[in-house]
C-alpha cells in the first residue's frame, strides 16, 4: 500500500486548506483511510477517518465542525478539507490506512506540513 499526501502549506488563521491522499497498491473496500497529525513537541493524534465501503466518517473533537474528510473512489483519493484553521492546527499531517473497524492503521504515508500563522 502506498499513500501519497499533498496539499500542505502556510495559511493565516481563519483560512482553509485541502489535503489530498492518493492511495494505491490494493483495493480498499475493507479499509478505513484517514489522517493523523503531529505538532512540534507533541504526540501524534487522530484527526479524521472515513470508511471506504460506505463513507462513514469520524472526526476528533478538536476539528469537528471545521474539518471534513471525503473520498473519491474513482480516483482512490481521500481529501481533508480544513476550514477556520487555528494556529494550534499547525502540524505534520499523515495519511493512514487500516482495516475498517480495528482502529489500527498499518499503513502511513509521508507527512505534509501545515503551518497556520496567527
Amino acid at each position: 500500500v502506498q499513500l501519497q499526501a499533498s496539499g500542505g502549506g502556510l495559511v493565516q488563521a481563519g483560512g482553509s486548506l485541502r489535503l489530498s491522499c492518493a492511495a494505491s497498491g490494493r483495493t480498499f473496500s475493507t479499509y478505513a483511510l484517514g489522517w493523523f497529525r503531529q505538532a512540534p513537541g507533541k504526540e501524534r493524534e487522530f484527526v479524521s477517518s472515513i470508511r471506504w465501503s460506505d463513507g462513514r466518517t469520524s472526526h476528533a473533537d478538536s476539528v469537528k465542525g471545521r474539518f471534513t474528510i471525503s473520498r473519491d473512489s474513482a480516483k482512490n483519493t481521500v481529501y481533508l478539507q480544513m476550514n477556520s484553521l487555528k494556529p494550534e492546527d499547525t502540524a505534520v499531517y499523515y495519511c493512514v490506512a487500516g482495516l475498517s473497524g480495528t482502529g489500527k492503521y498499518d499503513y502511513w504515508g509521508q507527512g505534509t506540513l501545515v503551518t497556520v500563522s496567527s
